[in-house]
């Protein structure tokens, strides 16, 4: 048995994946999109991908942190830009690949594994495809432990680690290869270059040694979409309600039910931006929620009253499938879950914080716990 560095989530040993084949892969589309909080891509898309991808070459190694050698080359292969594009401009399949080999023949060293930089329906499953084409492992680990919308939004930059040398691909065979000051600059110059490539592209990023990875990783991100996206699946079969599992393995919290009635959204900057206004059901009838979103869902608000912000997941399911809702498929009618999960606890520590907290998106309001915001609301019988 290991523990994530998320103390709730515990893989045992016995039902640890050696081995990612289609069940797998179908699985962790479902549950890698509930912990994209809106983001990290269309899991369609991305699940389709890699089960191209495995179809082909067959299935991917998965390995944990621990089984990395300390000097091995370690590089995470993923998508940037507004997750509603890849809806219409939907990769070709070897942007990724070429980005990939780009940041190899830089470094002038083999890459031993690949790695999720987030977790999110095509970003969890890009390097799915990579290690399979490439047949090379794929780490269960990210650098976010959930999806956020900026490239310097990762564990991995809390621990110094650079960005940078990066490689930027397109559909068209475009590469673009940057080396930066900051991770911040990698940030910005890579949006500008996203924007002009058509607001989507593959990227490779944050090339690390074994030992980074073991230090700087969220562990277990894999494994942990498989247990959610395996929960879903088994209640869609047996058509029962699987949320009340869902909390439970996540330590999570219902903040509201309840139809979608106004979505506002806009491309700017490479980000999907806009609000999503729900009217209550049930027991939140008479009520209503904001939830605000930048690729990723930002902060829900009930009644005006904060429940839950980054850098907490802020997650939508739908009430009758129970699938996670991505903000570019938000729409009026579409009856919801919104449910609230804690951080990776380095996400609240103060580097941290100042990295992807309320207040850098823009929020004048002190960041606090979901489980401090969305318990007061249980406690007062809501």
């Amino acid at each position: 048995m290991y523990r994530n560095r998320q103390d709730y989530i515990i893989i045992r040993q016995e039902d640890y994946m050696r081995l990612l084949d289609e069940q797998a892969i179908e699985h962790i589309a479902l549950g890698a999109s509930l912990l994209g909080t809106g983001g990290g891509g269309d899991p369609h898309i991305g699940r389709l991908m890699a089960l191209n991808a495995i179809r082909k070459h067959g299935p991917v190694k998965l390995i944990t942190p621990d089984e990395l050698p300390d000097d091995a080359l370690v590089v995470p292969s993923a998508m940037m830009g507004a997750p509603i594009v890849i809806i219409e401009k939907i990769p070709n399949g070897n942007e990724f690949i070429t980005a990939f080999k780009g940041l190899e023949d830089i470094l002038g060293k083999q890459v031993y594994a690949t790695i999720p930089i987030e977790a999110g329906g095509v970003n969890s499953m890009i390097p799915i495809a990579v290690a399979a084409q490439l047949g090379i492992p794929l780490v269960d680990a990210d650098g976010m432990g959930r999806a956020f919308p900026e490239l310097q939004m990762v564990t991995y930059h809390l621990d110094d680690i650079p960005a940078s040398p990066m490689v930027i691909v397109d559909e068209k065979g475009n590469s673009v290869i940057l080396k930066t000051i900051t991770n911040n600059w990698a940030e910005e110059i890579a949006r500008v270059c996203t924007v002009t490539m058509g607001a989507s592209v593959m990227i490779s990023i944050y090339s690390m040694l074994g030992r980074q990875v073991k230090e700087s990783g969220i562990s277990g991100i894999m494994s942990f979409s498989e247990q959610i996206g395996r929960i879903i699946a088994e209640a869609r079969k047996e058509r029962t309600n699987p949320v009340n599992d869902l909390l439970s393995l996540t330590h999570g919290y219902e903040l509201f039910k309840g139809k979608i009635t106004d979505v506002s959204r806009n491309i700017e900057g490479g980000f999907n931006r806009g609000l999503c206004q729900i009217s209550g059901l049930e027991h939140h009838s008479g009520s209503s929620m904001q939830v605000s979103f930048q690729n990723e869902n930002l902060m829900a608000e009930k009644d005006g009253k904060v429940l839950a912000t980054v850098p907490d997941l802020i997650c939508i399911l739908d009430a009758d499938t129970s699938v996670p809702v991505t903000t570019e498929t938000l729409k009026f009618g579409r009856r919801v879950v919104v449910i609230g999960i804690p951080c990776d606890r380095r996400w609240r520590t103060e580097r941290g914080i100042e990295t992807v907290g309320p207040r850098y998106f823009g929020y004048d309001l002190e960041y606090t716990p979901v489980e401090q915001l969305a318990g007061e609301e249980e406690h007062h019988g809501v």
